[in-house]
């Protein structure tokens, strides 16, 4: 005899005598074995992002890529970072240069608030070049330090476009209070969701529908924080803008403190994008693209268990 319970939660074999006692059908029986039975996993459709988004998101990649790599040809002719407004060598709170050894060979070497690391190969020194960033990493070339300025001033205005546009849209359509502002619950949630994120958890089922608290912080972040901040210190460091408005430099702390704030900014970019894409291959890769290209997001829900009991 077989009796087949639909539950979504799993009868432990401790648990048994307890159904026994509970169900009539089952008294003056004495063997009880359950086994578990899984049902076809569900998956639902939904219009996760809308067109606006998509395409602010498209064109963020490759002004993003350009900035970050045009920017790091403009750091490498100078890549001292000072506070204030003035530069000071014995004050440089991080240089990355090369230095001769004694038997004649060249190393790179990153300070960093007075702390040296040797890293040569990467940045200091890199392919027998004497230089901050390795070649690999900036564009249009090598060493181009003017047209790499002139990519960098067009990039960033395209950027600021696209970012004013997208804000604009995003509040209109009240895209930020209902996609990005955390609720109440998100932020009793926040510990949970951590919890989940580190052990590579992630939400299916009805949770998976929204972004989750982790997200909507991040998002959140970049929109109203980094956004902002990368594109104020950037027009901070043009005498243009500095003669038209003065007052910009000295909320800032100055122009090498601007420049040490944009740096930071664009390093924290950096670090949400590689924490971004690798949680969207840790999550479904194709459905994630696909989604952020067609809208549609392929929702996953439990399977449900069958306990099945065997007396």
């Amino acid at each position: 005899m077989a009796v087949r319970i639909q539950s979504d939660a799993v009868v432990s074999q401790e648990a048994a005598p307890k159904l026994m006692a509970a169900l009539p059908a089952f008294e003056g029986l004495s063997t009880v074995s359950p086994t578990t039975v899984a049902t076809p996993c569900a998956i639902e459709r939904v219009y996760r992002h809308r067109l606006p988004v998509r395409v602010s998101h498209w064109l963020n990649v490759p002004f993003l890529i350009i900035l970050i790599m045009s920017g790091l040809q403009i750091f490498n002719a100078h890549p001292v970072l000072y506070w204030g407004d003035r530069s000071d060598r014995d004050q440089a709170l991080l240089s990355i240069r090369p230095m001769a050894t004694e038997s004649g060979d060249v190393k790179g070497i990153t300070t960093i608030l007075g702390h040296q690391f040797d890293t040569t190969g990467v940045l200091g020194y890199s392919d027998g070049m004497r230089r901050a960033f390795p070649a690999w990493a900036t564009i249009p070339s090598a060493k181009w330090l003017a047209m790499g300025r002139q990519w960098h001033l067009l990039f960033a205005w395209l950027f600021v476009i696209n970012g004013l546009i997208f804000t604009a849209y995003a509040v209109a359509s009240r895209h930020v209070t209902r996609d990005l502002a955390p609720t109440g619950r998100d932020w009793r949630s926040i510990g949970k969701s951590l919890k989940e994120h580190l052990v590579f958890r992630h939400p299916i089922g009805e949770e998976a529908r929204r972004y989750n608290v982790l997200q909507k912080l991040a998002y959140a972040t970049v929109l109203f924080l980094l956004g902002p901040l990368i594109v104020l210190t950037g027009l901070a460091m043009s005498p243009t803008i500095d003669t038209a408005f003065p007052w910009l430099l000295t909320i800032l702390g100055g122009r090498q403190a601007a420049r040490t704030i944009h740096f930071v900014a664009c390093f924290s970019f950096i670090g949400f994008i590689l924490i971004h894409v690798f949680q969207v291959i840790m999550t479904g890769f194709f459905n994630n693209i696909c989604s952020m290209i067609t809208g549609w997001f392929a929702v996953k829900y439990v399977k449900r268990r069958v306990q099945e009991f065997h007396v």
